[in-house]
């Protein structure tokens, strides 16, 4: 019988955490939760011991790639979700994951639709969401979604898969999950590089977590400084000849732009 895991990353001392913890609590079926960090301190060993939570420690900087990879590789289960912190999951999600392995254990990605909260308010759904939602009308034919090209139909105008809502199957996929040059893009470049191999992508269409927006996560960082934009202008480009590129990119700062309102 296939075990669940939720790996939540855990950066310093978010506001967040407790309540991204809590909705792990909430789920309703039983699943494991461990915290890992590379930046311990009392904050996170407190949260520890309140929720009676496993804590590993990772030596050595913080970096995204390797964060993630150590959760993956802590996770001690066949089925790994590598929550980010300032997230929080719905009730179902766990249920979900394993109802969906039970009808098709060939499965080697989850994933689900989200929504956004931002100032401790849920945004409206938008024009991005509706795109997002759009690319990923491939993976939502279950019967297909075990072929490559079904796979990375999905992921060729960009990636508008919801990270943290994506749960792996570690045995199919081993270790370590992320291999990227990449900081940002690294989702979209792990993705595309596992859409090429046998597996499939199945997405659920319901919003089964609460993906946050604040002036601190990684993901505004990298657009203010270019990051993201020069990460995935190289994406495009291992897909696309450089005009289309170009073509692309000028639709996809439309977005930062969007995602910065």
């Amino acid at each position: 019988m296939l075990t669940h895991t939720f790996a939540i990353c855990a950066y310093k001392e978010s506001p967040y955490l407790e309540a991204c913890i809590r909705s792990l609590k909430r789920q309703s079926v039983k699943t494991g939760i461990i915290l890992c960090t590379s930046t311990p301190g009392a904050f996170l060993e407190e949260l520890a011991v309140r929720y009676q939570l496993p804590l590993y420690i990772r030596d050595g900087a913080s970096d995204i790639q390797d964060d993630w990879n150590f959760a993956w590789a802590m996770a001690g289960t066949d089925l790994v979700t590598i929550a980010h912190q300032d997230d929080c999951y719905h009730r179902d999600y766990a249920r979900t994951v394993l109802a969906c392995w039970q009808r098709y254990p060939d499965t080697t990605v989850f994933m689900t639709d989200c929504r956004i909260i931002r100032e401790n308010r849920l945004k409206k759904r938008d024009r991005i969401w509706l795109v997002k939602r759009l690319l990923r009308l491939p993976l939502g034919f279950h019967g297909l979604c075990h072929l490559t090209w079904v796979k990375r139909a999905a992921l060729i105008f960009g990636n508008p898969v919801i990270c943290p809502s994506c749960t792996y199957h570690k045995g199919h996929l081993g270790t370590p999950l992320f291999r990227s040059a990449y900081r940002f893009a690294l989702d979209w470049d792990t993705l595309w590089r596992l859409a090429g191999q046998p597996g499939r992508f199945l997405c659920v269409e319901r919003p089964l977590m609460y993906y946050r927006i604040h002036e601190a996560a990684t993901t505004r960082a990298c657009i203010q400084n270019q990051q993201r934009a020069r990460e995935e202008a190289s994406m495009y480009g291992k897909i696309w000849p450089g005009p289309l590129v170009r073509v692309l990119m000028h639709f996809y700062k439309k977005a930062y732009k969007a995602y910065e309102e």
